[in-house]
């Protein structure tokens, strides 16, 4: 699987997972994630995902200061039900990096490691979503303004020409290039913006 050479330049993530220490899976159980991996987890590399990547990282290094994150020991709940536009695909890659799932997700080990339950969805807040750490009462919440890096002025007509199966391969690869230069400009020219990644840490009751 051949990908973009600017996917090894985005910030990696490293976290700390007890069931993978436990198991033997990783040696003392740090696990290293990258964007390449959130892209094969979807399928695809788009500014959803990028977003979803990006909010995660900094929502967990927000939430863990110096710290490594401890995977499968944070919350993460969305304000828009899981089948509201993209929140399905947000919550996947949250999934992943956080360890977090759903009822039907890892049960636990002699009551640890448990990671079911661990994902809400439908919950009232501005947010697209927000990461808890139960053990400590923190919060962070995270949002994201994409019209901060927005799209090229030919991607428009291009993606209604791909979407209708008539683009000629010339016009489907710049569709692709364009497509792509702006998840670059995201994860690397704006990944330290501010005001496109919004994220706001408070606390928490339980």
């Amino acid at each position: 699987m051949r990908l973009p050479e600017f996917f090894k330049s985005v910030p990696v993530l490293t976290v700390y997972d007890p069931l993978a220490e436990c198991l033997g899976s990783a040696e003392g159980g740090v696990i290293e994630y990258r964007y390449a991996d959130a892209v094969r987890l979807a399928g695809h590399s788009c500014p959803t995902v990028a977003m979803s990547y990006a909010l995660t990282c900094k929502g967990l290094s927000e939430l863990y200061g110096e710290s490594l994150p401890e995977r499968g020991a944070v919350r993460a709940v969305f304000s828009d039900g899981v089948e509201a536009g993209v929140t399905g695909v947000v919550a996947g890659v949250v999934g992943l990096l956080c360890g977090a799932a759903v009822a039907g997700g890892f049960g636990g080990i002699a009551g640890r490691f448990a990671r079911r339950g661990l994902m809400q969805f439908g919950v009232a807040g501005e947010a697209v979503f927000r990461l808890q750490r139960p053990d400590v009462g923190a919060e962070v919440s995270l949002s994201a303004r994409l019209d901060r890096v927005p799209a090229a002025s030919g991607l428009r007509p291009l993606m209604h020409l791909v979407g209708a199966g008539t683009a000629s391969r010339a016009e489907r690869q710049e569709f692709a290039r364009l497509w792509q230069a702006r998840v670059r400009r995201m994860l690397l020219d704006h990944w330290d913006d501010g005001e496109l990644w919004q994220v706001e840490r408070r606390g928490i009751q339980g």
